[in-house]
């Protein structure tokens, strides 16, 4: 025997002398009504018009009923709303506020050409993996799977969206790199064990400028931490210094990234890096002056000290020549903590503890970045068996959080929001019950009267609105 599911009426604990019940009877009812603002922001920034041309559309043109830019932006709202899983979406076709979302122009799916469609005016779950399953290969001759992602040019839209956001060019801008782990439950393709991180997963790899995502990519945790790092900075810096020759651009990264090959290619292309370098005997050794005068002071007043060095070194194998090196000498309570960098950004620019202090500590900072696109836009929801279905997952990911990112940008300032991370904004700004009811001439959405952030809220689509709306070129 089946359950039911929506029961008429709810019971619950009386009040006084009166009963208190519920029924899901409220009409087209949302929780997701401060969703408009990503729209705006999108109408602003035009990242899913462009987004939906990185697709090939073999379909038959007189049996669409959902056009690519519906399903990509469906696909990448209910990301940004929270709705990581693609079977959430077979409940999500029915919501009219998604709908108006995407574009829809019939909010209800009471045009819809089949009976059972009716009520439902977005794709479901089958449709949306269709999308994500398809190849360039066979999507021309592919009975149903027959919308081919262009990765290429996915990519290239992530810096535009980068570039964009400048009115003018900057004088210098800093690129950080960073690889993390992706833990995996299945048999997926490219499925390895990695020892750092103690369990199954893939390896990806994350380029940002300061809060701007500008390349996402999936690797088997197989591979180095910095495989396949020159690649991405030929692609990405390239692209920049075609809209901004003039700008000084640097790299920075963690250990992980202190790789002659990197090193060597940034010292040739003119680029500037920052690199974390991993202690040894030979850097411990060189640092042991400095060492023996912060363990002093420290003895001697009980507080943290720290000291810095600016030396040349080489490795004995794996450098080509000597370079630039730093090292912190630093003793906390209850321990040393030596560190070292290597960078080819000259003294007359950066003193050694201007450069590690100022310049690499703020490294950091790119981790909240990661951090909110894997736990709060869901960029680790890879549980297809094939690598390049996980990756245009990632993609989704990654353009949901180009969108939160712009309504941070655009939208937050000023308000006690602008520094909220994607979960914060969700939670407060976008996830506002809200009742539908759509006419003739108006969509009208009702809000909650006790809604704590109202004048904040109004203050947002504000900031939002007084930016020229997007227009595609020519």
């Amino acid at each position: 025997m089946t359950t039911e599911c929506n029961p008429i009426q709810l019971e619950f604990h009386g009040l006084g002398s009166r009963d208190v019940v519920g029924r899901f009877d409220g009409g087209r009812i949302t929780s997701d009504g401060g969703c408009l603002l990503l729209r705006e922001v999108d109408r602003r920034l035009g990242v899913l018009h462009r987004l939906a041309e990185c697709f090939s559309d073999h379909r038959k043109a007189e049996s669409i009923e959902h056009s690519v830019r519906e399903l990509v932006a469906q696909r990448v709202y209910g990301l940004a709303l929270g709705y990581e899983d693609l079977n959430d979406h077979d409940t999500l076709r029915s919501d009219s506020v998604l709908a108006l979302l995407v574009g829809k122009h019939d909010l209800t799916g009471e045009g819809r050409e089949r009976e059972r469609d009716k009520g439902h005016p977005l794709a479901g779950s089958s449709t949306l993996n269709r999308l994500e399953l398809s190849t360039p290969e066979s999507a021309a001759s592919h009975r149903y799977k027959k919308i081919a992602a262009d990765p290429q040019a996915l990519d290239r839209l992530l810096v535009d969206v980068f570039l964009e956001s400048y009115a003018t060019p900057p004088k210098e801008i800093w690129l950080d790199l960073d690889a993390t782990d992706d833990p995996l439950y299945g048999q997926q393709e490219g499925r390895f064990f990695h020892g750092y991180y103690r369990c199954y997963c893939y390896l990806p790899l994350y380029i940002f400028c300061g809060e701007h995502l500008l390349c996402a990519r999936l690797r088997p945790s197989s591979e180095d931490g910095a495989a396949g790092s020159v690649e991405e900075l030929e692609r990405i810096i390239g692209q920049i210094r075609v809209r901004w020759p003039k700008t000084r651009i640097n790299i920075r990264g963690d250990s992980g990234f202190c790789r002659d090959d990197i090193m060597t290619w940034c010292e040739t292309h003119r680029i500037g890096y920052l690199l974390g370098l991993a202690r040894n005997e030979r850097l411990q050794k060189a640092l042991e002056p400095e060492m023996a005068e912060v363990q002093a002071e420290h003895e001697a007043t009980g507080q943290s000290a720290r000291r810095f060095r600016d030396f040349r070194y080489q490795t004995r194998d794996s450098w080509s020549c000597q370079r630039r090196v730093v090292g912190k000498a630093e003793v906390l309570p209850g321990k040393t903590n030596p560190r070292f960098v290597v960078t080819n950004i000259p003294r007359n620019r950066a003193g050694a503890k201007r450069l590690y202090e100022k310049l690499y500590c703020i490294r950091g900072e790119m981790e909240n970045r990661i951090k909110e696109q894997q736990m709060g836009l869901f960029a680790d929801r890879t549980s297809t068996g094939l690598m390049r279905a996980n990756q245009l997952r990632l993609y989704f990911s990654s353009f949901a959080y180009v969108l939160m990112h712009g309504l941070r940008r655009l939208g937050l300032e000023g308000t006690q929001h602008a520094k909220a991370q994607c979960t914060t904004i969700r939670l407060k700004l976008l996830k506002i019950g809200a009742r539908l009811r759509v006419t003739v001439r108006k969509v009208w959405l009702s809000f909650s009267e006790a809604y704590p952030h109202a004048c904040d809220f109004s203050r947002i689509l504000a900031n939002v609105r007084s930016y020229p709306e997007w227009s595609p070129p020519g």
